[in-house]
């Protein structure tokens, strides 16, 4: 199994509408490293945290799963959609999605400034590449953040 850290705007899409709606895909993704993950390394079953980028604080909110592995992002083919690609074909797709199903909730977002308190994180992919979007998470470090009795 493989562990992964997926970032969300909590303006956009908040870990409540998440446990509200309990499935959904994971589309708009514009990064190649971030894209290449979905689409090669996300396996039906893996875990990941849903973290809340762009909020106060930002931060771990829940767990989700992957429920189906990586397929053509469609909003890349939709003139209308904010994340259209004219560059992306349906023949030719550039970017890749994966459906995920809601776990649970923290009982509160666990801040950035409290996992970067912890030396046992500090090689965590979340620090070291800050603006990726869907990043992997060493098994040791799932299992130290979901090990956090105060959050969980």
């Amino acid at each position: 199994m493989n562990y992964w850290l997926m970032k969300a705007e909590e303006n956009v899409y908040p870990i409540t509408l998440f446990q509200r709606e309990k499935t959904t895909y994971w589309d708009g993704v514009r990064n190649y490293q971030a894209r290449n993950s979905m689409r090669d390394d996300m396996r039906k079953g893996d875990l990941f945290f849903f973290y809340h980028s762009n909020s106060k604080p930002t931060g771990i909110a829940g767990i989700g799963r992957i429920i189906k592995e990586g397929y053509p992002d469609h909003t890349a083919f939709d003139r209308k959609d904010v994340h259209y690609d004219p560059k992306s074909l349906a023949t030719n797709p550039r970017w890749y999605m994966v459906d995920v199903q809601y776990v649970k909730s923290a009982k509160r977002t666990i801040p950035l400034e409290v996992l970067k308190q912890n030396p046992k994180l500090r090689d965590m992919a979340l620090f070291r590449q800050a603006q990726l979007s869907v990043q992997p998470v060493r098994e040791a470090e799932w299992k130290l953040i979901t090990g956090m009795k105060d959050w969980w």
